[in-house]
């Protein structure tokens, strides 16, 4: 089917990329912070303080490292859900090693931002597309 003006032959059906596949699961411990904050500062956040004992003020006010890296609007969201927050960041691992990668980062990439071997991060990444394969 061609379009008036157009000599290339378009598809009938939209093509989809590779950004279009759903975005990997949040683990049950790191859901709280990506359905307060989103998944790109969640990323943020773990990265910064996964691991780290942390108190989540339930009125922040400008003075915590957090909120300086995440926001105010964010840290008064995680504060809203504190209640399901652990009592120190999760590491998040696996899901950690999966989002970069769902943005288009390389495996390559991946490892430099999670400071881990490209072995690793490849395993990781074949890990974690067989899983999502297998429905979990």
């Amino acid at each position: 089917m061609e379009q008036a003006g157009c000599p290339c032959p378009q598809p009938e059906e939209p093509l989809l990329n590779e950004l279009a596949r759903p975005m990997p699961r949040p683990t049950a411990q790191v859901e709280p912070c990506v359905t307060a904050m989103g998944a790109e500062l969640a990323v943020k956040f773990v990265l910064s303080y996964g691991g780290a004992e942390m108190h989540v003020a339930n009125n922040p006010c400008g003075q915590s490292s957090h909120e300086r890296l995440i926001g105010h609007d964010a840290a008064k969201r995680l504060a809203a859900v504190a209640h399901r927050l652990q009592r120190r960041v999760p590491l998040a691992g696996r899901w950690l090693c999966a989002m970069p990668a769902w943005q288009g980062r390389s495996a390559a990439g991946v490892a430099r931002t999670l400071r881990i071997t490209d072995v690793t991060a490849r395993r990781c990444l074949r890990e974690a597309a067989e899983r999502q394969g297998a429905g979990c």
